[in-house]
């Protein structure tokens, strides 16, 4: 029997915090800080809901992030 995946931890970190930085520092920053996937969209981007650990997403506005959370 195959062992079952273990999902990427997420770091402990505030999603919160990338609010208002520009965009390629953010994700910069959150690949640093140990997030395994980095995601911005645009405002009202059509996105799946599914909950990806060690996921951030940046919903990104006029290169700078608006909105952050983690999945």
């Amino acid at each position: 029997m195959a062992p079952i995946p273990k999902p990427p931890a997420e770091p402990h970190d505030n999603p919160d915090a990338y609010v208002g930085l520009e965009q390629a520092r953010a994700e910069r920053l959150a690949r640093e800080k140990g997030w395994s996937t980095v995601r911005s969209l645009p405002p009202g981007a059509i996105i799946t809901m599914e909950y990806r650990s060690g996921r951030l997403n940046f919903e990104v506005k006029d290169g700078r992030v608006a909105r952050s959370w983690k999945g």
